[in-house]
């Protein structure tokens, strides 16, 4: 059981924070249910999910020492570019990623997308409606996570990476 206080991941809406536990009547008619009261870092509503909710995916965040690991690894991470036989094909594949709740397969996945998006570019072709909708998913998900674990704010977190990633090749030379 979380605590209150305590910020966790809601399913695809990312970082929350328990505000509080408390007893909830869900649907007119039903019982009061034990629930978590949510509320998401980034988005501005109030969500009730019972305690011993299964259906959708929760964990804590990760500690600070995990987002810098993390970051640290993304000089050695290789992600090429997925392309899929079709949007369909492309759509699960993104999803089952998205669906992970990982913050490596984040990486991974918006580093994909991102190289996806400079070969268009360098081809001068359009990059995909699907491609850039996931990669922004993906990067809400993955900064929001990462920011909260590192305690600052959501908007920091590219440059904070940039320099981090900067600084170990610096070093590496």
């Amino acid at each position: 059981m979380y605590s209150v206080g305590e910020l966790i991941i809601y399913g695809s809406t990312g970082v929350c924070a328990v505000s509080d536990i408390r007893q909830h009547v869900l649907e007119p008619g039903r019982p009061a249910q034990l629930c978590y009261v949510l509320c998401p870092l980034y988005q501005d509503y109030v969500i009730y999910t019972p305690v011993d909710n299964t259906k959708i995916f929760t964990r804590p965040i990760i500690s600070r020492e995990r987002a810098e690991a993390l970051i640290g690894m993304i000089p050695s991470m290789r992600a090429e570019a997925y392309h899929a036989d079709g949007l369909r094909h492309l759509t699960e594949h993104y999803e089952a990623m998205l669906k992970t709740h990982d913050c490596a397969d984040l990486i991974r996945l918006t580093m994909s997308i991102y190289a996806k998006k400079q070969f268009a570019e360098q081809q001068r072709r359009k990059f995909g409606a699907i491609d850039e909708r996931f990669m922004k998913r993906a990067e809400e998900l993955l900064f929001g996570e990462l920011a909260a674990a590192l305690d600052i704010e959501r908007g920091e977190v590219p440059g904070y990476i940039d320099s981090r990633v900067k600084a170990e090749a610096e070093a590496a030379t």
